[in-house]
């Protein structure tokens, strides 16, 4: 019998606004040629996770062939408590970056707008392509977020705000006053959602807030990590808060079991271990200071910093660039965030890590001035 041809082959054809997106590139982990690599380029907790949150890891390895409690039910209690949140009230996901994709899935799409400040996290602007809604950059005043630029970008078609406080890259962060104004001064039925990834580090100076207080009386959410300072990004565990109605739709759009049992397991260790957080928050301010007052007084301009990074300027000049100094340190084994991708062509974000690889950091950044 003969046979036939086979069909001349074609590629389906993907959504066409997903054109436009330029996918997520985290932080580099490698430096060719360097003998010790010291990676400062993903905001990582040095210090890694508490020792309890490993153990609990470690336990969990027993009952791998058994899918994960759905829903995280037992984490979602444990953050209730942890926060005098209503478990009702909190979903959790892969990362706080799940949370806000499942926030655009449900809240926006094509002909909707999601508003945030110009220099933000870059996942709000990927997940409104991914959905085909617009990505609306409002400008930044001093690389700090300005609630009236954010309020005059409002349209009738904005569904989502989005603010990350502190922020990344930039490090600053909005006090309480301004966030409530926003709020208030936001259509009601637009969603605030505040990004408390980094969060932890504040200090408790009175002029700040995670936003908590909104989220009973507004359309507003809140989403946090276990990432950052509870050091637990190789799980990839995260949750939001808000409006019982909010959360409730969220939940017709999340995948299940979208949380692995081990993640659940020493997110909630984690949580109790508040003695190891609050000392990882206070190790990271004062090597932060110290950190940020060398690189100053090598004549460069660091900007205020409230987490646990630092967002470093360089001159704009040849040989002295943000990609020269980028450049030089990965000579040294050393790898920090280029930020170019957040429109900030100059600058370099370094996170703080241990105190020998901060050493390591100031004498190759002194070097790199005096050359």
């Amino acid at each position: 019998m003969m046979q036939r041809p086979a069909p001349a082959m074609s590629s389906p054809a993907p959504k066409a606004y997903l054109d436009a997106i330029a996918p997520y590139v985290g932080g580099k982990s490698k430096a060719e040629g360097a003998e010790r690599v010291i990676k400062l380029s993903s905001n990582e907790n040095p210090q890694g996770p508490s020792p309890l949150a490993v153990c609990a890891f470690a336990d969990a390895a027993a009952s791998l062939n058994r899918y994960p409690e759905d829903g995280c039910a037992s984490l979602r209690e444990a953050i209730a408590r942890h926060y005098h949140f209503p478990a009702d009230q909190i979903i959790c996901g892969a990362g706080s970056d799940e949370v806000i994709g499942m926030l655009v899935h449900t809240f926006a799409g094509v002909g909707d707008e999601v508003l945030f400040p110009q220099h933000s996290f870059l996942m709000y602007r990927i997940y409104t392509q991914q959905y085909g809604a617009t990505p609306v950059a409002a400008p930044e005043h001093n690389l700090r977020t300005d609630v009236d630029a954010l309020l005059d970008s409002v349209t009738k078609r904005t569904k989502i705000v989005f603010l990350a406080n502190p922020n990344n890259p930039t490090g600053s962060y909005i006090t309480v006053d301004e966030l409530t104004r926003l709020r208030y001064a936001l259509p009601a039925q637009i969603l605030l959602v505040i990004d408390g990834a980094y969060s932890e580090y504040m200090r408790d100076d009175g002029d700040y807030s995670d936003g908590r207080e909104l989220v009973g009386r507004t359309n507003t959410v809140i989403t946090r990590t276990f990432s950052k300072v509870y050091g637990l990004p190789a799980l990839r565990i995260g949750w939001g808060y808000g409006p019982k109605p909010v959360i409730d739709a969220m939940y017709k759009v999340r995948s299940p079991f979208n949380v692995s049992q081990p993640a659940i397991a020493a997110a909630i260790a984690a949580l109790k271990d508040v003695d190891y957080m609050h000392a990882e928050v206070t190790r990271n301010y004062h090597e932060r200071e110290r950190v940020r007052n060398a690189i100053r007084a090598m004549g460069l301009m660091v900007s205020p910093a409230a987490a646990n990074f630092l967002l470093v300027h360089f001159a704009d000049e040849a040989g002295k660039r943000a990609s020269d100094a980028n450049q030089f340190l990965l000579s040294r084994g050393i790898i920090v965030r280029e930020v170019a991708n957040y429109g900030l062509p100059n600058h370099l974000r370094i996170t703080i890590g241990s105190d020998q690889d901060n050493d390591a950091l100031l004498a190759a950044l002194a070097e790199f001035v005096q050359s």
